[in-house]
C-alpha cells in the first residue's frame, strides 16, 4: 500500500490542498475570497459554467443515444471480442492526433468538403461551430459510454428476459421494464465516464470550436497560461471539481452496492 498511498498523496491529494489554496490569493499572494465573489457575482463565469454544464449534458446524450443500442446489439453479435477491441482502439490515440484528424476532415479542403463538391453541394464551413465541436466530443468520449453499458447488459440474466416474454411483455415492455433499469447501473457509470470529463474540455473547445465555445476549461486554461492569474483559474478549479462531485452523487449506484451489503450479510450468516 506504501507506493499507492504515496503516488496517491503527491499527485492526487497535494495538488487539489494547492488548487485550494490559490483560490483564496491574490495576485499578490494575499488571503482574499474576491476571487469567489467574483465568480458569484459576474455573469461571464456564470454564463461559462451554463455553457460547460449545456454542452457537457448534450454529449452525454448524443453518446448515450449512440451507445446503449450499440453496446446491445454487440452483446448479441459473434465475435464480440474482436468488436469490442475495435471500438477500444481509437482510445489508444493520442486526443491531440485525433483533433487535427478532424480538422483535416472537416476543413475547407478536407475530405467532407471535397465530397459535397462531388455531390454539388459545395464547400461548408464546418470547423469552429457548434455542431463540429459536439460531433469530435462525442465521437472522443463514446467507448467510454459503450464499455459500462455493455458489461451491464453482458452480465444481464437472460431468464430474466425469457421470463418477461413467457408472461406476455411485448419487446418494448420486456426493455422498459425488464432490460433497462437492470442495466441503469452500466448508464450511471457510463454518464460518469462521459459527463465529468466533457465538462472540463478546453483543446477540443479551441482546435474545433474556435472561439464559439467557451467554457471552463478554456477558462482555466486563458487563466493560467495567458492572463497568469493562478487565483481565479484555481478558483475555476475548484468549482469545477464541486460540480463533478454533485454529479458523482447523483449517479452514484446506491442499489446496487445496497443489493451487494445484503448479499455479504447473507453468506455472513
Amino acid at each position: 500500500m506504501v507506493p499507492y498511498l504515496a503516488w496517491i498523496l503527491l499527485f492526487v491529494i497535494t495538488p487539489l490542498i494547492l488548487i485550494l489554496y490559490q483560490s483564496f490569493t491574490n495576485s499578490a499572494g494575499q488571503f482574499t475570497f474576491q476571487n469567489y465573489v467574483t465568480y458569484g457575482t459576474s455573469w461571464v463565469y456564470l454564463k461559462m459554467s451554463l455553457n460547460s454544464f449545456w454542452y457537457a449534458l448534450l454529449i452525454t446524450v448524443v453518446t448515450l443515444l449512440i451507445s446503449y443500442p450499440t453496446a446491445y446489439f454487440l452483446s448479441k453479435t459473434k465475435r464480440q471480442q474482436l468488436w469490442l477491441l475495435l471500438i477500444i482502439l481509437p482510445t489508444w490515440i493520442n486526443l491531440l492526433l485525433k483533433t487535427y484528424a478532424f480538422i483535416g476532415l472537416l476543413s475547407q479542403t478536407g475530405s467532407v468538403n471535397q465530397f459535397l463538391t462531388f455531390i454539388g453541394i459545395g464547400p461548408q464551413q464546418l470547423l469552429f461551430s457548434n455542431s463540429s465541436f459536439l460531433l469530435v466530443a462525442s465521437y472522443i468520449e463514446i467507448p467510454f459510454m459503450i464499455l459500462p453499458i455493455y458489461n451491464a447488459i453482458v452480465q444481464l440474466d437472460p431468464a430474466l428476459v425469457n421470463a418477461s416474454r413467457d408472461l406476455g411483455a411485448t419487446n418494448f415492455q420486456t426493455f422498459s421494464k425488464v432490460i433497462f433499469p437492470l442495466t441503469l447501473s452500466g448508464v450511471k457509470a457510463g454518464i460518469q465516464a462521459v459527463f465529468i470529463p466533457s465538462l472540463s474540455l478546453f483543446m477540443i473547445t479551441r482546435l474545433i470550436g474556435g472561439n464559439r465555445v467557451i467554457t471552463l476549461g478554456t477558462a482555466i486554461e486563458e487563466h493560467f497560461m495567458t492572463t497568469m492569474n493562478w487565483g481565479m483559474g484555481s478558483t475555476i478549479g475548484v468549482i469545477l471539481i464541486v460540480m463533478m462531485f454533485i454529479i458523482m452523487l447523483l449517479t452514484n449506484d446506491r442499489k446496487k452496492k445496497h443489493r451487494e451489503v445484503i448479499v455479504d450479510e447473507k453468506e455472513t450468516l
